[in-house]
């Protein structure tokens, strides 16, 4: 019985995560422009939204291992691989603010003078 109850709380917190996890993918692939795919020289954003669509959909509709583990691997490439490419091209580079890498938070360090 314990373990029973262990089981589906197990299975409720991966689904929580992988549901979060492709909605977080979804959003952010919404949110990039279609020319900065083409630029970084990766699939469509047509391609990406409807993956990772299909991706929250299954793990909505039907909550299957294998069918979830799937998708979080797609999600994973596109944050992992697919993301970064978009924000270098885009001129995001990873930082927000768009400053040097000598910047504090204050402003530019330099160095005491």
């Amino acid at each position: 019985m314990l373990r029973a109850g262990f089981d589906s709380l197990l299975n409720l917190v991966m689904f929580l995560v992988f549901t979060g996890f492709a909605v977080t993918a979804l959003v952010f692939a919404a949110m990039a422009r279609e020319d900065a795919y083409r630029a970084a020289d990766k699939q469509t954003k047509k391609f990406w939204l409807i993956l990772l669509g299909v991706n929250l959909v299954l793990n909505l509709l039907l909550p299957m291992l294998f069918l979830q583990i799937a998708g979080v691997i797609a999600a994973i490439v596109f944050m992992v691989d697919v993301r970064p490419a978009l924000a270098q091209v885009s001129g995001g580079g990873g930082r927000r603010g768009g400053g040097s890498s000598s910047d504090g938070p204050y402003g530019p360090y330099n160095g005491g003078r």
